[in-house]
């Protein structure tokens, strides 16, 4: 009786240990910085795809500051843990590889999302939107903030930033076609997306062009700090700000006449759509290759690329028509 009762006991631990329910698969989302609203929300639209597959645990995680040397630490520790994916936005596309290769050696099912990482070093990255028309949007928004001519700066976030320099490098293709000749870009500087450091190197562009009109910002944390930099210093008219920013952060700021419009995509449907991308690779559904279909919930259906890159939607502007309406959601 004894023998049996131990053998039934073997077989009810074996099954607990099996059982689906005790088995969620673990995904890291690992963000640039934490403290960082636009990821904040990312995180939020996560939980929420968690919730909806119920199989799985998103963890949420990211240096306090935005360096590849904190992100790697993080990408080694998750190697340990064996998690089953690992969703990142890079704070370089080449440092990290290495150390995402060798999770997906492990079995780690890797993506990218809004910032890439190297082709090598991910299975699938997921672009917020089109980069062309993330480049285009920026020209349009200042040149409806200052008119047809005047002097432009562009405010970045780290020198590597893979999306930061793609989308600046488009924008310089739309400023070179003659519907916007008139605008001149005088200079691109870089703030780490660090506030402090951000609203800085606002300043300084100012001393440094007594004529510019305008600092397109692609961040969050930039676009946010220069158009402080430009209420502070009584510019307000004088030189506008545009960018890619968080309604929730940006408000006050059209509402004070620094900023005419920005644009961004939804974060909460990115960091959505990342978490639902990844389970489809741990399910085993797409593998990354050319011509894979991969579904993105409520988001809806995208295709990858040769590169196996996918855009998620178009960039959305807001201005004061609607920017009080979106600031109570991120």
């Amino acid at each position: 009786m004894k023998k049996q009762l131990k053998t039934l006991l073997a077989v009810a631990l074996s099954a607990a240990l099996v059982s689906p329910a005790m088995a969620a698969d673990k995904i890291a989302l690992v963000v640039k910085s934490l403290g960082n609203g636009f990821f904040d929300a990312a995180n939020q639209g996560a939980q929420e795809a968690a919730k909806e597959l119920k199989n799985v645990e998103v963890i949420y995680t990211g240096p306090a500051k935005a360096t590849a040397e904190g992100q790697i630490e993080i990408v080694n520790s998750l190697i340990a843990q064996k998690v089953s994916a690992i969703v990142i936005s890079a704070n370089d596309p080449d440092a990290l590889a290495p150390s995402l290769k060798r999770a997906m050696e492990r079995g780690i099912k890797v993506i990218s999302f809004d910032s890439g990482v190297r082709k090598d070093g991910r299975m699938m990255h997921l672009n917020p939107s089109s980069n062309p028309l993330i480049g285009e949007k920026l020209v349009k928004m200042t040149q409806q903030a200052i008119g047809d001519t005047g002097e432009v700066a562009i405010l970045s976030a780290t020198a590597q930033a893979t999306n930061q320099n793609i989308w600046i490098d488009e924008a310089k293709k739309v400023l070179a076609m003659p519907a916007y000749k008139g605008l001149k870009l005088v200079s691109v500087v870089y703030g780490d997306d660090q506030t402090d450091k951000s609203y800085r190197e606002a300043q300084g562009l100012f001393k440094s062009h007594p004529n510019l009109k305008a600092i397109i910002a692609p961040t969050t944390v930039g676009v946010a700090a220069a158009a402080k930099a430009v209420q502070d210093e009584k510019m307000v008219g004088k030189i506008y700000v545009t960018g890619l920013g968080l309604p929730s952060e940006m408000a006050g700021h059209v509402k004070s006449g620094a900023v005419k419009s920005f644009a961004i995509w939804n974060p909460i449907d990115l960091g959505y759509s990342s978490i639902m991308a990844a389970s489809q690779f741990i399910s085993g559904k797409v593998t990354g290759k050319a011509g894979d279909k991969v579904s993105l919930g409520r988001v809806g259906t995208v295709t990858l690329d040769a590169n196996g890159e996918a855009a998620m939607s178009e960039p959305f502007t807001y201005d004061a028509t609607n920017v009080e309406k979106f600031a109570k959601f991120f």
